[in-house]
């Protein structure tokens, strides 16, 4: 499988230097059929908006397992200088996308090439998983009628991790995450007069304060959640108090009833404050992803692959619950499978994801590769 590094590797540069956000990765997903279709697997595109489906079947087994890739960027600039950074200004892939792609890619050739399986793959290339429409997107437009399976399987690099080293838990494994917008209005006016404003700073600013109540206050101690404030924007200026706030955030929890109360208790607040300060306010309260949660059994089949491939003493069979999300979790509403994180590195040089220094490993990929053939092997057993 070593001597696939060099190729994924280059496949994995050439998408890090084009980067595509979701639902628009339509270089991303032809350079991946192209590929596809080069190996000689079976082609579906399209899937989904830009989703891509590759069917490779071996033997007579009626068995098929599903693999998945995410293929979206990140709206940010990045920071980094490699030879490979972006070419489009405010795009890139700051979450390792283009290494999972490139980790797939590198399975369905070398699966394609040594057929030691008995059943049927699907490789699965989504669009926009950032934004948590890709999954749905897709099994809307028929992924699972249209090529039925009995599990599936995705993968995460995630630094803080050991690098290489494979981390997982049946149940809950990832959060749902929750994104607020709050407005304020009040009259803005000279900063030397703020007695003939209604300042919805001051207002925003207790509000601000207030919300951080919210999960030490009105959570149990057996709750679990967090709420984030991302985002202060103002139309004021150096000398103007502005007419108008909004705050946006972001909450994680793995509960849908603690979301619930949250968004309640928000609620209230923002209320009881606006109507201190004599200021109108509205509360946008979405839910964008639901918590992932792993099934056992399949579970214990990633973890029987990982141990086989960097050994038990690499692998986390009880892994801490991860606080981000992921969509991948739509999908396993559907189909049982289970989700991995590889570790990508610990220590203050590896920057965490989603920063504009962020890069993919290269010597991950081979891990990737690795893995994924070998649990393809596992599940698909040939007679």
């Amino acid at each position: 499988m070593n001597e696939l590094r060099d190729e994924m590797i280059k496949w994995r540069h050439d998408i890090h230097k084009y980067p595509e956000l979701g639902f628009y990765e339509n270089r991303t997903a032809k350079k991946i059929e192209n590929l596809l279709k080069s190996f000689g697997v079976e082609t579906h595109a399209n899937i989904g908006g830009t989703g891509v489906v590759g069917v490779l079947k071996n033997g007579s087994s009626d068995n098929a397992i599903g693999l998945r890739a995410d293929m979206d960027a990140l709206p940010i600039q990045e920071m980094g200088r490699s030879n490979h950074k972006s070419c489009h200004d405010g795009k890139f892939h700051g979450c390792g996308h283009d290494g999972h792609c490139a980790m797939l890619l590198g399975a369905a050739k070398n699966l394609s090439k040594y057929k030691n399986f008995d059943g049927t793959v699907y490789f699965i290339f989504q669009p926009s998983e950032e934004d948590g429409r890709g999954a749905l997107a897709m099994m809307d437009d028929g992924l699972f009628d249209k090529f039925p399976m009995q599990a599936i399987y995705g993968i995460h690099n995630m630094p803080g991790i050991t690098k290489g080293d494979i981390a997982l838990r049946s149940g809950q494994m990832m959060t749902s995450e929750d994104n607020f917008v709050i407005e304020l209005n009040g009259k803005g006016g000279h900063a030397s007069m703020p007695h003939l404003t209604i300042d919805p700073i001051v207002a925003g600013a207790e509000v601000v304060t207030a919300m951080q109540s919210i999960i030490s206050r009105s959570l149990s101690p057996e709750e679990w959640g967090v709420l984030s404030i991302t985002e202060f924007i103002t139309d004021g200026a150096r000398n103007i108090i502005p007419s108008n706030v909004i705050i946006k955030g972001d909450v994680r929890t793995l509960d849908p009833k603690v979301q619930i109360k949250i968004e309640k208790r928000m609620r209230e607040i923002v209320d009881g404050i606006a109507k201190c300060h004599l200021i109108k306010a509205s509360v946008e309260y979405s839910y964008e992803f639901i918590a992932l949660k792993n099934s056992e059994k399949e579970t214990e089949a990633a973890a029987k692959a990982a141990i086989a491939v960097v050994g038990k003493n690499a692998v986390e069979v009880n892994c801490s619950i991860c606080p981000a999300s992921e969509d991948f979790a739509q999908f396993l509403k559907v189909v049982p499978g289970c989700f991995v994180l590889l570790g990508a590195g610990e220590g203050d040089n590896q920057p965490p994801l989603h920063n504009p220094y962020y890069d993919y490993e290269d010597d991950l990929l081979t891990i990737g590769l690795r893995y994924w053939s070998k649990l393809v092997e596992q599940q698909l057993k040939m007679n």
